[in-house]
C-alpha cells in the first residue's frame, strides 16, 4: 500500500536510547530532522527517485569518466605501447606496482582532506587532477571510488546502498565495455601529428574526463539539506522531501549524523579507527579478494596479441567479459539483499574464479586462442563482490568518523592486494605463468576459507554482545547509555552485518 506509513522503527523509538542518539546541532541536517515525523511509501519512493536521478547518476558518470582512465592502458597495451617505448612485461608491472603505491600512499591524506572540505569539493578536484596526469601521458618517453560510497552513503539508507553500490560499480562495467570501442577510435588516429595512436588515446580521454570534472563540480550537493545552490535556487528537494531524505537515513543510522559533513579528523581518530579490530576482517577481504582475477585481466590483452589476434579483434574480444560482469555484478547484490548474507555471498567470486583459473593452469604452452580467450572472459565475467564489501564496511563502521578512515584503510588494502597482483605473473614464468596461477588457486580457497571465518567471528560478537545486554535490567541499560566512553561500532546496542 502506497500510502501506508513508511516511517520504520528506530533506536529514536526506544526511550532507553533515543536520548543518546539525537542529531547534535551542528550536524549539517540538523534543521530537517524531525523524529516525530511520518511518511507514506509513496512520498519515500518520490524522494528515492530524486537521488537515484540527482545523486546516483551524478556519481556514475564521475566514476565512469575515470574509468576510462584507467582502462586506456589496457587498449594501449594492444596498440603496442611497451615496444614503442622499448618496454618488456616487467616493466609494465613495474609501472603497474608503482602507480598502486602512489595511490595507496595517497589514500588516506585524500580522505582526511576530503573529510575536511566535503566530498562534494574534493571529487571534481580528484577527477580534474586525474584527467590532467592521463592528458600528460601523451607526452610519454620511456581512490575516489571509495569518496563516492560514502557521499552515497548520506542519501541512502544500509539495505538501499548495496544495490545502489552495485548499480554503480555496473557503470565501471559499461564504460569498460563502451571504452574498448571508444579507445579502438582513438588508436585509429595513428600517424596524426607522427604520433602513435596510444597517444591521442591517453590525450583525448583526459581532456573529456577534464571536462565532465567541471560538469560534476557544479552538479554534486554536498547534502540533502543543501540541494540549493547559487546556480539553482530552489534546489531539488521541497521542505518536506528534505526532512524525509534525512530522517530516514538516521532512523536506518544515527551514527550518520555524528560529524559534520565538513568537519576535519583528528589524530585521535586515526588512532581509534587503527586499533578497532572488529573491522580487520573485511581489511583481509580487500587485501585478497582481487588478486586471483587482476593478473589474468591485466595481461588479457598481451596474451590475446601474442596468440595472433589483431588489434582490432583483441579490443572486441577484451570487451565481451565486461558484458557478463554486470550481470554477474548485478545478480550478486541482489542476493545478497534477498539473503541478507554479505560474507557467505562473498565468497561466490572465488567459488565461480576456482575452477577456470584450474583449467587455464592445465593449458599447454601454446593454447588454441578461442579455448584461451573463452575461459579467460567467463573467469572474468565473475561475480565482482567489491560493492558488497564496500557497504559491509559502511554498515560495520558505527558512525561517520569511523566509516571514513575505514573507508579508506580498506581502500588502501584493495590498492596493496592490486600491488601483489600486478606483480604475480612474471617474465620467467612467461608464457604459461605456472608459479603464478598455482599461486592464484591457493589464494582463492583462501579467501574462501576467510568469508565462513568472518561470518563466524561477527555472528560471535553480536551473540556476546545480546548476552550482555539482555542480562541488564532497564536501569542498568539506562546507566550504562548515559555513562559509557563507548562509541559507534563499540557500543552493546550495535549489531555488526555479516
Amino acid at each position: 500500500d502506497l500510502d501506508a506509513c513508511a516511517t520504520q522503527r528506530s533506536v529514536f523509538d526506544d526511550p532507553i536510547q533515543a536520548p543518546h542518539h539525537l542529531p547534535p546541532p551542528e550536524y549539517e541536517n540538523f534543521k530537517n530532522f524531525d523524529v516525530n515525523l511520518r511518511w507514506t511509501w509513496r512520498e519515500e519512493k518520490a524522494v528515492v527517485r530524486i537521488i537515484d536521478f540527482r545523486v546516483l547518476l551524478v556519481a556514475c558518470i564521475a566514476f565512469a569518466s575515470l574509468n576510462l582512465d584507467r582502462n586506456n592502458l589496457s587498449a594501449a597495451n594492444s596498440a603496442g605501447i611497451l615496444p614503442d617505448l622499448g618496454l618488456a612485461t616487467n616493466d609494465f608491472n613495474l609501472a603497474t606496482t608503482l602507480f598502486r603505491i602512489s595511490f595507496l600512499c595517497a589514500e588516506l591524506p585524500g580522505q582526511v582532506l576530503s573529510k575536511a572540505i566535503g566530498p562534494d569539493r574534493f571529487i571534481p578536484l580528484q577527477m580534474g587532477a586525474w584527467a590532467i596526469i592521463t592528458l600528460f601521458q601523451f607526452f610519454l618517453t620511456g581512490r575516489t571510488s571509495f569518496l563516492i560510497c560514502r557521499y552515497l552513503s548520506y542519501y541512502y539508507k544500509s539495505n538501499e546502498l548495496y544495490l545502489r553500490l552495485g548499480l554503480f560499480w555496473c557503470t565501471m562495467n559499461l564504460t569498460s565495455f563502451v571504452s574498448s570501442f571508444f579507445a579502438y577510435g582513438l588508436i585509429a588516429m595513428g600517424g596524426v601529428g607522427g604520433k602513435e595512436g596510444w597517444r591521442w588515446l591517453f590525450f583525448w580521454e583526459g581532456v573529456l574526463t577534464l571536462l565532465i570534472a567541471i560538469g560534476v563540480a557544479f552538479a554534486m550537493p554536498p547534502s540533502p539539506s543543501q540541494t540549493q545552490r547559487k546556480w539553482d535556487k530552489k534546489g531539488f528537494f521541497d521542505d518536506r522531501q528534505a526532512a524525509i531524505a534525512v530522517t530516514r537515513v538516521l532512523r536506518d543510522d544515527p551514527g550518520k549524523s555524528t560529524m559534520h559533513n565538513r568537519e576535519a579528523l583528528g589524530w585521535q581518530n586515526l588512532w581509534t579507527s587503527l586499533l578497532d579490530y572488529h573491522m580487520y576482517p573485511i581489511w583481509v577481504h580487500g587485501l585478497l579478494f582481487g588478486i586471483p582475477s587482476s593478473p589474468v585481466q591485466q595481461y588479457l590483452t598481451l596474451s590475446l596479441r601474442r596468440l595472433g589476434f589483431s588489434t582490432l579483434l583483441t579490443q572486441v574480444l577484451n570487451s565481451v567479459q565486461y558484458l557478463g560482469a554486470m550481470v554477474t555484478g548485478i545478480g550478486i547484490v541482489v542476493l545478497s539483499e534477498l539473503l541478507d548474507s554479505r560474507a557467505l555471498v562473498s565468497a561466490a567470486e572465488d567459488l565461480w574464479i576456482l575452477p577456470f583459473l584450474v583449467a587455464i593452469f592445465k593449458l599447454p604452452k601454446n593454447p588454441k586462442p578461442w579455448t584461451y580467450f573463452g575461459l579467460a572472459t567467463v573467469l572474468l565475467s565473475n561475480p565482482y563482490v567489491h560493492p558488497i564489501q564496500a557497504a559491509w564496511i559502511s554498515a560495520n563502521a558505527g558512525d561517520v568518523g569511523n566509516r571514513s578512515l575505514h573507508a579508506s584503510y580498506y581502500n588502501m588494502m584493495v590498492q596493496a592486494g592490486s600491488t601483489i597482483a600486478a606483480n604475480v605473473y612474471r617474465q620467467d614464468d612467461a608464457p604459461e605463468y605456472k608459479r603464478g596461477n598455482t599461486a592464484l588457486i591457493v589464494i582463492a580457497c583462501t579467501n574462501i576459507a576467510l568469508y565462513v571465518g568472518s561470518r563466524f567471528f561477527y555472528k560471535t560478537v553480536n551473540a556476546r554482545r545480546q548476552r550482555r545486554w539482555d542480562a541488564m535490567s532497564e536501569e542498568e541499560q539506562k546507566h550504562y547509555l548515559a555513562t559509557t566512553s563507548d562509541k559507534g561500532n563499540k557500543l552493546l546496542t550495535f549489531r555488526f552485518a555479516y
